[in-house]
Order: C-alpha cells, then sequence, then structure tokens
C-alpha cells in the first residue's frame, strides 16, 4: 500500500480563522444573521491562511465498473458506464453543463470501465477492466489498490499546478453505490439494509436483493481490527479509491475539498479513517437523497451546505454549491464594517 497516504496533514491557520471571526463581528449585519454563510467563510481563511477566495475551482470524475454490478445489484448495466464516459465528454451530462457554467477545468479519467473508452477529453489511467467482484474474492489486488490512490493524487497534484484553490471529485460507475454502501457499514457500523438505496432506480424487491448481496460481502470481507486502506480493496472500486487518494493529497497540501454526495461521501469516510485530520479540509455540498446518505453525514458529524434532493453523483451536488461558496467568501471580504460606513454599531447594555 502507498505510504504517502500515512503524510502529514497540513494545519489550519488558527490566527486567520481568529481575524476572519473579528472581521464578521464588524461587518453591518446582526451577528450570525448570515447564518451558514459566516462560517464557511471563516472556515475558508483558516484553510487559506488569510482573506477567503474561491476564483478556480476544479472538477474531476473518476470512472470505473464494479465486478460485483454483474451479481445484479444494479438496475443498469455495466456498458452504461462508457457510455457516459462519452457523454461527460461530449458535453451532455449534467456535470458537464455545471462545469462549463462555472468556467473551470474539468476533468474526466477513466481508471478501468468494462467498454474500452476512446474518447477526445477523456484521460486514459486503465487499471482494468472493472474491479473483481467482492461477492468472492477482493475487488482489488493491492497493487491496483496502490494505483487508483497514486491516480487521485496525480489529478489533485494536477488541480494545484493549476492554480485551483477548490478540488470537486466526482465518480462514474454502475454498482458504486453498492461499494460505497459496504465500506460506509464497515467504517460507521450501520446495518448495510439502513444504508442501502435504491441507486440508479430499483424498485423495492431489487433493493431487497441488494441488501443481501452486500450483507454477504460484508460478511466475506470484514474482520476485527481490518484497516481503512484494506478495507477499501476488498470492497472499494477504482474510482472510490481515487477519490480517497485526491482527498488525502489535498488535505496534506492544504486544498480545500468540496465533497459531493453518496459515493464520494463514503470515500471520504475511509479517507478520514486513513487519516483523520483530512476532515478539516472538507466542506460536504449537499444532502443527497439517497437514504444512508443522512446516516453517513451523522455519522461524520457534518451539516452539508445544501439539501436539493439531488442524487446523481458525478461531482453535480459539489458544483451547484460552488456560486453559494463563493458568495460566502464575496461576503465576508466585500461587505463594510460599521466603522467603514460609518453606521452605528449595537448599543452596549447599561
Amino acid at each position: 500500500m502507498n505510504n504517502w497516504i500515512f503524510d502529514p496533514i497540513k494545519k489550519l491557520d488558527e490566527q486567520a480563522r481568529n481575524e476572519a471571526l473579528e472581521r464578521q463581528q464588524q461587518l453591518t449585519k446582526p451577528m450570525g444573521s448570515l447564518g451558514r454563510l459566516e462560517q464557511i467563510a471563516v472556515d475558508i481563511a483558516a484553510m487559506q491562511g488569510g482573506i477567503p477566495a474561491i476564483n478556480t475551482p476544479y472538477i474531476c470524475i473518476f470512472a470505473a465498473d464494479h465486478g460485483l454490478a454483474t451479481s445484479g445489484v444494479s438496475a443498469f448495466p455495466q456498458e452504461v458506464t462508457a457510455q457516459m464516459v462519452a457523454n461527460f465528454a461530449s458535453g451532455g451530462a449534467a456535470i458537464s453543463v455545471l462545469a462549463k457554467s462555472l468556467l473551470c477545468p474539468f476533468e474526466i479519467v477513466n481508471l478501468g470501465t468494462v467498454t474500452p473508452t476512446d474518447f477526445p477529453g477523456v484521460s486514459n489511467e486503465f487499471i482494468a477492466a472493472g474491479t473483481a467482484n467482492m461477492l468472492n474474492t477482493n475487488a482489488m489486488s493491492e497493487t491496483q489498490c496502490s494505483q487508483a490512490l497514486a491516480v487521485g493524487k496525480k489529478y489533485l497534484l494536477h488541480a494545484k499546478e493549476l492554480g485551483c484553490e477548490l478540488f470537486i471529485g466526482g465518480d462514474m460507475g454502475i454498482a458504486n453505490t453498492s461499494a460505497a454502501t459496504v465500506l460506509a457499514s464497515a467504517i460507521s457500523g450501520e446495518s448495510v439494509a439502513a444504508l442501502t438505496g435504491p441507486g440508479t432506480g430499483l424498485d423495492d424487491e431489487g433493493v431487497q436483493r441488494k441488501v443481501a448481496i452486500l450483507e454477504k460481502v460484508l460478511a466475506k470481507h470484514t474482520s476485527e481490527g481490518l484497516s481503512p486502506e484494506k478495507m477499501l480493496q476488498k470492497m472499494g472500486g477504482f474510482e472510490i479509491a481515487a477519490l480517497v487518494g485526491s482527498y488525502i493529497a489535498a488535505a496534506q497540501r492544504g486544498v480545500i475539498i468540496l465533497v459531493d454526495g453518496f459515493i464520494c461521501t463514503a470515500a471520504a469516510m475511509v479517507a478520514i479513517a486513513i487519516a483523520p485530520e483530512s476532515r478539516n479540509w472538507m466542506i460536504f455540498s449537499h444532502g443527497s437523497a439517497e437514504p444512508g446518505h443522512k446516516l453517513m453525514l451523522d455519522y461524520l458529524q457534518v451539516t452539508p451546505v445544501l439539501d436539493l434532493g439531488m442524487r446523481l453523483g458525478e461531482g453535480s451536488g459539489a458544483a451547484v454549491c460552488v456560486p453559494v461558496i463563493q458568495l460566502a467568501c464575496k461576503l465576508h471580504t466585500q461587505m463594510a464594517t460599521f466603522a467603514e460606513a460609518a453606521v452605528a454599531g449595537k448599543l452596549d447594555a447599561h
């Protein structure tokens, strides 16, 4: 396993946090009246070590197939993964529209689809034609898991080279809600049944079948004292491991992480289990309509910025959240203080 995932996480700048809190108290508004926007700006100030600003986010979609898909846990066939990668590249997917609207760098990375892809605009980081079926064996070999983690780090470093201050990881892979569910269950202790949802659109019977399969997977692969990186190897996916690698690398280098929905939150749970302080660099963008997501957020003790009832994946919820994050920073930096605006402050109590 890659030793770099255990390297130190960058510390937050507490002096910058205190200065940001002080400024919030001087702005021309009642204290706390901008709600969560105030906290976001203060948190980003601590992450950036100064005046908070998000000018250029970076979006990277990691795609790969899952061997477990052949066991009937998804409403869609595996070919859809590669077809959606083509849709991302041609600009037809939700995340493509959002990335274009945000005018930000947009990367699509194929780590291993069953159907080969050769589309302009898709970076090929092929490891294998999907993971192995985790119902029968480990999803990945140790080497494959290391490769996928390293791919995540590579694209995070690329984002940093481009001067991007905020990283959004996205996912595409038929059956990846299954991998995310078993990882979240193994880390949080929540039952598979409580965490399992319809994914891409299973009916009630399909959900029950999925639960039964995932319970078998969990029973096969989990044991007391199993490390989170081993859980990832046994029950993850190439794209989930790439997300984990990108999140840990971001936290090591002080790049803000905007976490998307169900799949990305499962990856965040693994990253935090490996490197607890990486949590300090994460903002959780939205609450997914996928039923288990609330349990995952509760386990992490985080409140998402938005809740729009979305459950698409692709990094779409995080991308929608970007303007809110940017506005939080602009309100913090561009609003006048009481002194600047010559507005009388709050009266002292006598």
